[in-house]
Parts: structure tokens; C-alpha cells; sequence
């Protein structure tokens, strides 16, 4: 607006304004008043319904809480864990320690108790899948199902250990559990922490779990055989240590060392720099992320190590928390895929097998 128009508006407005009796101008005020003091109290009301609304409501769960919502997976530290305890189902996967059981020597309150095994495959297949109606049954009596917000918690002191709760976390998600997280640093973090534990074991109702599974997140062997036949937009990623892959160790379970054509190979072990089974904040993920193997044109990206354990952990991190598309894992590894006699790299002679196993007893007397 050009100033010298409004300084002219301004002169002829002001004998009206002035004219306007006190009286009047007085009642047009209170008028005015009267109506704000109304909305007042009306908007005062609303609000206290909402609010008596959502106390009372018994449908109210941990996604309408924003405090909870904000801090709820797929990673936890344990203040994060602690302060949404009453909504979540945490489930303690830690193995008994020689005979005695580490859960009943002191978990976190409400936790329940099943161990990895509960979730693993025989001792000459490991990673193989349990049949579906295995963990349908597990997760019934775990009490949860597709909508449960559910907390894995692990050891915590290596960055193998961290593998237990990746894999458990990849197979619910296979599953079709939506609403999942790992309490990062596992029982460790939590007594470091300063946080309680209880000896008292928790009770829940069955759930009526159905499974619906998601197969995007699956590389089934057929799926990985005709990657190496035709490598040609897939990277197949080793998660095992550099003599894994090189063909200098093997899984005890696995009929031959070696690994899989053309795989590329990233120790899973590199996501944790300290050398704790902690991951390290998203800033350091993502420079280490930077040395991973990138090939132009690829996709999917197919995780694998021995049993689909350290996989896991490559798996959860790239998918999860970098949210990389695309990322598949082999859940039988290179202990199934040995076992089906189909065609690997890096494989030594009898001869060198022979000396490299040699060398390991001797070195384990």
C-alpha cells in the first residue's frame, strides 16, 4: 500500500472515531467480551472431554501415546525400553548358562521367557526354518500376534550375540509381526543402566496368532542358485569373517569350506567398533556403511553367512535402521547350501583341509 494513501485514510477516519459517544463504544466492548468469554469455556470443555475420553478409553495402546511412538523400535536403548515397558511384550531370548537359567536368575519385569534355540533349526542345519506351525505355536503362547509390540533381548557382550535377537527379529518379521524392536546392548546395557530386574516369571494369555509371511524378505536356495547362475543385478553379501569366506574355517555343521560365486564379503562384526554387542549411533553406521560392496545395478541384496546368524545382524542393519530396499536374507546359509552339494568358491583342497584342521586341534590343546 503506498504510504502517503494511508497517512490520508488515517486524517479522514479520525473525526469518526471520535465522534462515536463513549456509551457506545463502551457496549460494543462488553458485547465483544461476552462472546470470547463464551468460546472460552466452551473450547475448555471439548478439551476436558477429549482428554476424560482417552483416560477411560480401553482401546488406548502404545501407537496412540506420541511419547512412545517416537521412541518405539526397530532399535531400543534401555531408558527407551523402560519407559514404555507396561505396553510392550519382551521377550528374553537368552540361553541357560551351564545348567542354570540365566532368566530365572533375574530378567525384566514382564518379560517372557524363550531361548534362541526355541527359535533355531537342528544342530546339522541350524539355520534351517522351523515348520510354520512351530512358530505359530510358539508365538501363540508367547501371547503375541501380528499387532504386538514385541522387544528382543539378548546377552548383549559380542557383536555375535547381537545375531540371536536380528535373527529372531527377521524370522517374526517373516511372520508377519509388524511392531518389532532389539533393546540394543541386550541384559548388559540394562544392569549398566541402573535398571531392576525380578526372579518372578510373567504370565500372559494365548494369543490366536495367524501367520502371513512375508516372502519379500526371504532368499529361499532356489531363489540363491539362480543368482549365481545369473549374478547379474544381485549381491550376494558374506557376513562371516575374512576366513570364512577365503576358505581357511568352517562351520562345523558345514560339509566343506568356502563360499558362495561371486559373493562379495563384509564382516558383520564391522558394525560394532567398540567390540561390544552395542550398535554404535546411526552417524557411525552409516561411514562404515560407505565401505560396504557397491556395485552398480544392484538389487537385491541377499545376506548370508553360515546359519543365518551373522547374516542377521547385516540383514537388520541395512534394512531397519539404514533402510537399504531390498535386503533379503538365506536363513540355511552356506551350511545348507553345502549340504546340497551346489557350487562354491574358495574351497581348498582335501589335502589343505586336512593340515587346516590339524592345526586346529593342536591349537585347541
Amino acid at each position: 500500500m503506498n504510504p502517503l494513501t494511508s497517512e490520508v485514510r488515517k486524517k479522514h477516519r479520525a473525526p469518526l472515531r471520535s465522534s462515536v459517544r463513549p456509551a457506545q463504544a463502551f457496549g460494543r466492548l462488553w458485547e465483544r467480551l461476552k462472546i470470547g468469554i463464551v468460546l472460552f469455556w466452551l473450547l475448555a470443555a471439548w478439551a476436558l472431554s477429549q482428554s476424560a475420553s482417552a483416560m477411560t478409553s480401553p482401546g488406548v495402546g502404545l501407537d496412540t501415546i506420541p511419547a512412545a511412538r517416537a521412541t518405539f523400535g526397530p532399535l531400543l536403548t534401555p531408558a527407551q525400553l523402560h519407559a514404555v515397558l507396561p505396553q510392550v511384550r519382551v521377550v528374553d531370548i537368552r540361553e541357560d548358562d551351564g545348567g542354570s537359567s540365566t532368566y530365572a536368575a533375574g530378567h525384566i519385569s514382564g518379560a517372557l521367557w524363550a531361548p534362541y534355540s526355541s527359535w533355531r533349526g537342528p544342530a546339522d542345519d541350524p539355520g534351517q526354518l522351523l515348520a510354520v506351525a512351530d512358530y505359530t505355536a510358539l508365538l501363540r503362547r508367547l501371547g503375541i500376534d501380528s499387532r504386538t509390540r514385541v522387544v528382543l533381548v539378548a546377552d548383549g557382550g559380542s557383536p555375535s550375540d547381537f545375531g540371536a535377537p536380528a535373527r529372531v527379529y527377521w524370522t517374526l518379521k517373516w511372520l508377519g509381526v509388524s511392531h518389532l524392536a532389539i533393546l540394543n546392548g541386550g541384559m548388559l546395557a540394562w544392569t549398566r543402566a541402573g535398571l531392576g530386574v525380578t526372579r518372578q516369571a510373567a504370565q500372559v494369555t494365548p494369543s490366536a496368532f495367524v501367520p502371513r509371511l512375508d516372502s519379500s524378505i526371504l532368499a529361499s536356495r532356489k531363489q540363491v542358485a539362480q543368482a549365481v547362475h545369473d549374478p547379474r543385478g544381485v549381491l550376494l553379501l558374506d557376513a562371516r569373517p575374512a576366513a570364512f569366506y577365503l576358505g581357511k574355517a568352517k562351520a562345523p555343521a558345514a560339509l566343506e569350506p568356502g563360499t558362495l560365486p561371486g559373493a562379495l564379503n563384509f564382516d558383520n562384526a564391522r558394525w560394532f567398533p567398540r567390540g561390544s554387542g552395542e550398535l554404535p549411533p546411526m552417524a557411525v553406521l552409516k561411514r562404515i556403511a560407505a565401505g560396504l560392496p557397491q556395485p552398480e545395478g544392484v538389487e537385491p541384496i541377499v545376506s548370508f553367512c553360515n546359519t543365518g546368524h551373522w547374516a542377521a545382524t547385516n540383514w537388520f542393519v541395512l534394512s531397519q535402521l539404514l533402510h537399504v530396499p531390498n535386503v533379503r536374507l538365506y536363513p540355511g546359509s552356506m551350511v545348507d547350501w553345502s549340504r546340497a552339494d551346489e557350487p562354491m568358491v574358495h574351497v581348498p583342497t582335501r589335502s589343505e583341509q586336512l593340515w587346516a584342521q590339524l592345526r586346529q586341534i593342536w591349537q585347541a590343546h
